[in-house]
């Protein structure tokens, strides 16, 4: 492991927990931590020029999400990306995320309406930029707003924690199959649907956009693990239902 820089160590303000988070996702992203290789608690926290306790705090927080493993009185090693974490997770927000797009159709007010276009001509300034980092953290604020304009106090606590987890096991689409102008375009007939009251559009918008992301992260996860799986036949068996 090497010394951290500018793009390892997040802004200030993030905790030192958040800290290790950031640092150990992106050495796995770039490829300075490789899976199944052993990695000391101790020469990370020197490497970052932090104590021991935020470290530890940091790791538990991955190893939640799954993306390491302790090895007793060793160390963590890295995990590959399942694809079965990254459908079930989607199956989970599938299950939160369309029906709330249908209750807040059936709730949504002028002003919930005038704050959804905020967000969209932010994002779509930070879209033409590339300013992806910015973008998602837009994107997580309209899928929140989606659900709190429903009611759906536990559902935005249950959604962010899996998007968080979906973030630290280190998948992303964009770059890959899409740009963040398709992530864009994906969002628009969800917003049209709920501020026109249409719920059966909306849900069938967001089921379609969650859906989108889903497949293209669990056949991501698939080649990177280079395993001898149909993603479309993983997905369709785990969101079966949704």
């Amino acid at each position: 492991m090497t010394s951290p820089d500018s793009r390892t160590l997040p802004q200030r303000g993030q905790s030192l927990a958040d800290q290790v988070m950031n640092y150990v996702r992106h050495s796995v992203s770039t490829g300075e931590m490789q899976t199944g290789r052993l990695y000391s608690i101790y020469q990370l926290a020197e490497t970052m020029g932090i104590s021991r306790s935020p470290v530890r705090e940091g790791l538990l927080r991955l190893e939640e999400a799954g993306l390491i493993e302790f090895s007793r009185n060793r160390g963590f090693r890295i995990v590959p990306t399942s694809p079965w974490d990254v459908a079930e997770i989607f199956s989970l927000r599938l299950a939160i995320e369309v029906p709330a797009a249908q209750r807040a159709a059936a709730t949504c007010t002028p002003e919930l309406a005038a704050e959804f276009d905020v967000l969209q001509d932010r994002m779509r300034s930070l879209a033409a930029t590339g300013a992806s980092d910015e973008f998602f953290d837009f994107d997580q604020q309209l899928h929140d707003l989606v659900l709190a304009a429903a009611g759906s106090h536990r559902g935005r606590k249950i959604v962010n924690r899996l998007r968080l987890a979906t973030k630290l096991l280190g998948v992303f689409t964009v770059g890959q199959e899409r740009t963040l102008d398709d992530i864009l375009t994906e969002h628009s007939p969800v917003i049209e649907a709920i501020t026109a009251g249409d719920g059966a559009r909306a849900a069938t918008a967001m089921h379609a956009h969650l859906t989108m992301t889903g497949r293209l992260l669990v056949a991501q996860a698939v080649a990177g693990q280079g395993l001898e799986l149909d993603p479309e036949e993983l997905w369709n068996e785990l969101t079966a239902g949704y």
